[in-house]
């Protein structure tokens, strides 16, 4: 498990990036998520002022939609945010999760964020990064991994289009909030390295040749920092729905954080 900093001011050093992922706002209510959404709210402003990019690694919402003509409601002052750091200059990077699969464009073209659908190899100062929300990737989970090709398919989504968006989004609300009911418990249990898909799929792309110096995933709602190798680090971020956990990266090292507000 990872030694975690707990940081109650803003950073006064300036970062290369920060990272976050799975705040799932939408569950388990309206009223907790709209907390959530005013402590990221101000993560986001500290982040901005002292970080050259961030990074949000998907399951921002517990479900996301866009039709053609309407998205979800709500959260507005998280969309807002980051519409207000993009047109200030600072890159914010959001890659899709398992809850949040079907971004077509909007976020890009209304707020000005950079989307990313597959896993990212980058160098950031005089490191390589390895940067996945994690869905999919690895060993085992057959059935979500047939799942997605279902939810990734456009035909399907065309289907799901065809439904009203208040039927819709109802319903894909009411089935991802059991989902996460029923998993969020087993979720937050270590497995152990040679149990851990993320860790264990990181170790295979270093046995491939990957050069990467840190594999940084969200989707595992568990923070952990894990020595691969000499070279390699594995990250999880954790999750914002009770460990409120972020990496700051200073061009040197990483440093896995809690955020206390």
């Amino acid at each position: 498990m990872p030694n975690i900093a707990s940081r109650n001011m803003p950073e006064s050093k300036k970062y290369l990036a920060a990272f976050a992922s799975d705040f799932h706002f939408g569950v388990p209510d309206f009223a907790s998520s709209r907390l959530r959404e005013e402590r990221l709210v101000k993560w986001l402003d500290e982040r901005a002022a002292d970080s050259e990019e961030i990074y949000l690694l998907g399951d921002i919402f517990d479900f996301w939609f866009e039709y053609k003509k309407a998205v979800p409601k709500g959260f507005v002052r998280l969309l807002g945010k980051l519409a207000q750091i993009c047109d200030a200059g600072t890159p914010v990077h959001i890659f899709t999760g398992n809850h949040d699969l079907w971004m077509f464009g909007y976020l890009e073209s209304e707020i000005g964020v950079k989307i990313y659908k597959k896993p990212v190899e980058r160098k950031i100062g005089n490191k390589s990064f390895y940067i996945a929300h994690g869905d999919g990737l690895g060993p085992g989970d057959h059935g979500y991994k047939f799942i997605k090709k279902i939810f990734t398919a456009p035909f399907f989504q065309w289907c799901f289009r065809q439904l009203h968006p208040d039927f819709g989004i109802g319903l894909a609300n009411y089935f991802s909030g059991k989902s996460r009911s029923a998993n969020y418990i087993q979720d937050k249990k270590f497995l152990g390295e040679e149990n851990e898909w993320l860790v264990v799929y990181s170790k295979e792309l270093i046995a491939a040749g990957n050069k990467a110096d840190y594999f940084v995933f969200g989707h595992r709602h568990l923070p952990l920092e894990i020595k691969l190798s000499e070279k390699a680090t594995y990250i999880n971020l954790g999750d914002w729905i009770t460990d409120f956990t972020y990496a700051v990266f200073d061009g040197e090292k990483m440093q896995l954080r809690k955020y206390e507000k």
